[in-house]
């Protein structure tokens, strides 16, 4: 079997739209033949994605998913085209989904766009620093420090970039691919606008201290 790099797998999804893991799938399918990769996603629906990427999607549901009791709460706003397609039943529950996995994978980001590129230096700069300092790495080429660092940006990426991360309910399937799906299959453009996660006391400074001592040392003063 063709081996199927990534820079193979790159190329079809800029030439398709369709997702990482999707355009991975055509190419094994087509045994590393792009032109085969691009009908076996065109017959799936999946290769007209990126053709949409320009029109305006300004119709859409803000959804919201409370976990544990009230402890955690999401609100994620997703856009569509048109009020039918954001009123219909799978439309609805992508927004759900998604809410819910937010809850559980605690993004940052929605897009690797909207990270800080001082952010990304930061990263890169660790990342080489680990690799570097590993003793299984020692004496190998800079090209090959470069791929392991590209490799833990990679992992930094499904750590804190929504359509990154691997979706909860299907893990071999990113956020990202889960709404390239739906726009193959919605025929509309579909967007993560942005999304806000909230955990019950994040950011406070809780007291260490028992009520109970605090009495009794009131007590005996």
């Amino acid at each position: 079997m063709a081996e199927i790099t990534a820079a193979a797998i790159k190329a079809l999804r800029e030439k398709t739209g369709a997702g990482m893991m999707e355009c991975k799938k055509a190419l094994v399918e087509a045994e590393g033949s792009e032109e085969s990769g691009i009908e076996i996603l065109r017959k799936r629906g999946l290769a007209s994605a990126k053709k949409k990427e320009g029109r305006v999607a300004a119709e859409g549901v803000v959804g919201s998913y409370i976990h544990m009791g009230g402890k955690v709460g999401v609100l994620v706003e997703v856009n569509c085209e048109t009020d039918f397609v954001a009123r219909g039943e799978e439309f609805q529950q992508l927004v759900k989904d998604i809410a819910m996995h937010i809850a559980a994978a605690e993004p940052r980001y929605v897009s690797r766009d909207e990270i800080p590129e001082k952010a990304i230096e930061k990263e890169r700069e660790i990342a080489r620093a680990q690799a570097k300092n590993d003793p299984k790495n020692a004496n190998k080429p800079d090209q090959v420090i470069d791929k392991i660092v590209e490799g833990r940006l990679n992992k930094f990426y499904e750590e804190v970039v929504l359509t990154d991360q691997p979706f909860i309910k299907d893990p071999a399937t990113t956020v990202g691919e889960l709404v390239t799906e739906k726009i193959a299959k919605t025929g509309e453009k579909v967007t993560i606008r942005r999304f806000a996660r909230y955990k019950m006391g994040e950011g406070l400074v809780k007291r260490d201290d028992d009520f109970g001592d605090e009495v009794a040392k009131l007590a005996g003063s």
